[in-house]
């Protein structure tokens, strides 16, 4: 198996980082913590697995995933977020995509648990994500609302890893509310960058469909009361954006 860095970057992560750092030991032979002056016990959380830990000022995702990227001693990048647990089915999906690679980045299924429920319905799941690739190959490309890595023009097609990767979201439907907020805020600037102005039909309609797709077409009623209200918060999610949306254009 060729080499492979851990690399996670984190701020006040003392309830995450130690569940995610445990699950990839005997996987990967370092781990690189990159930590945005933490006032918490992040740091020492991090040292007590053996990582090496380098403070640096947050100044958005994408570039604070590249510059602890830029760290490891391996080409071969595992970046987790400090949120996020390895599964025995994963890391052994990695360990055999990493003898011999056959794509230069690899995406895996992302299950979440939500206020203690795992999500199996409403469009959260597979909610595939990038977590495994060659860093001479690619980077990390920004955006208002999500970061994503890219690969370099010629470099290949994605493969996948069977297992999941385990997300530990929300633990409170506040805290997701608050994220609602905030996201729509981004999302609503991203889309009047791009000279969209959002029409009244979707402002109206939007999240109407929202939760009519995830509560029955993607079988949000299986997940019970949280399903429904992920379903409901989504549909209130799309009026959010869509409002902001107008109501930025209309301040232009």
């Amino acid at each position: 198996m060729v080499g492979l860095s851990l690399v996670v970057i984190t701020f006040n992560e003392e309830s995450n980082l130690d569940r995610c750092l445990a699950s990839a030991a005997g996987l990967v032979s370092e781990i690189v913590v990159v930590d945005s002056f933490s006032a918490d016990r992040t740091r020492e959380i991090a040292h007590r697995h053996g990582a090496r830990v380098i403070e640096r000022a947050f100044d958005g995702y994408a570039q604070q995933k590249n510059f602890a990227t830029a760290q490891a001693s391996n080409d071969w990048i595992l970046s987790l977020d400090a949120d996020e647990q390895l599964t025995p089915e994963l890391i052994e999906s990695i360990k055999k995509a990493l003898v011999a690679p056959v794509h230069n980045v690899y995406k895996m299924p992302r299950l979440t648990n939500y206020c203690g429920k795992w999500i199996k319905h409403c469009g959260w799941y597979p909610d595939y994500q990038v977590r495994l690739f060659n860093r001479t190959k690619g980077r990390w490309q920004e955006l208002k609302v999500h970061e994503y890595w890219k690969l370099a023009d010629g470099n290949g097609e994605m493969g996948l890893l069977a297992g999941d990767l385990l997300h530990y979201s929300f633990t409170s439907i506040e805290q997701h509310k608050k994220k609602i907020e905030r996201y729509t805020e981004l999302a609503a600037e991203a889309a009047i960058e791009k000279g969209k102005k959002g029409s009244l039909l979707k402002v109206i309609f939007s999240p109407v469909w929202h939760f009519i797709s995830e509560y029955f077409f993607r079988l949000g009623f299986l997940d019970g009361y949280y399903g429904w209200v992920i379903c409901r918060l989504s549909a209130w999610s799309a009026y959010l954006k869509y409002y902001k949306i107008r109501r930025l254009a209309t301040q232009k």
